[in-house]
Parts: structure tokens; sequence; C-alpha cells
């Protein structure tokens, strides 16, 4: 029994260092594919437009988010943030310093969000 109520407090321990599941399965092809939404998710980011219930889950864990180099996210959730980050960078730059400079002022994190953006899956 002592066995037990370890292993399940180890359990809720270890479950607890990651971000939410429920957005593993978050399909980012929509987002990807349409610079409409692209653009609504990265004007709530910026405080400058509504936010979806999901974008403002999101918003809320940019800062730790980014500072940890996503230490929380699981396997997934990294692939599907360089996804997204990748397709705003590309398409939509100034939006991309808009985000750093509002998250980041400082640019204490860009070297290892970079590296992070870089490593591959």
């Amino acid at each position: 029994m002592k066995t037990v109520c370890i292993i399940l407090a180890l359990t809720t321990i270890v479950t607890a260092d990651f971000y939410n599941p429920k957005y593993d399965s978050f399909d980012v092809q929509p987002l990807i594919e349409n610079d409409r939404i692209l653009i609504s998710y990265t004007r709530c980011f910026l405080d400058q437009g509504p936010c979806t219930p999901e974008a403002k889950d999101f918003k809320k864990v940019i800062p730790e988010a980014l500072a940890t180099t996503c230490g929380k996210c699981s396997p997934k959730q990294k692939q599907l943030i360089k996804k997204v980050i990748q397709a705003v960078i590309d398409r939509h730059p100034e939006a991309w310093e808009q985000l750093s400079q509002k998250y980041d002022k400082e640019r204490k994190f860009k070297e290892s969000f970079d590296k992070f953006l870089a490593e591959k899956d």
C-alpha cells in the first residue's frame, strides 16, 4: 500500500511539471494556413485584439514558456509551438518582432529560445 501511495504521489508531481495536455492535440494547421487566424492570435498575444479561449490559455503561459525555453511543454506541445512560431517568423516578421519586444524586452531569453526553435524534434 505504501508503494502505491508513493507511485501515485510521484505521478502527480511529474504530471504537474507539464502544461495541460489537452492542447497536445490542438490542430495548428488552420492557424498556420490561414493568415487571418494567425494574425488574430498574434493580436491577442499583443493585447491588440480579442482572444479565443485557446489563445487566452496560450497567452497565460507565454512568459513562463519563454523564460524556461518551454521547459513545461510536452514533446508534442514543443513541436506545435515551433510550427506556429516559424509561421509567424516567416510570414509576419514584424509581428514576431513585436511579440519578442513585449515578452522579452531585454532579450534575456533570445539566445536560448532561438536554440530551442532550431532544435530538430
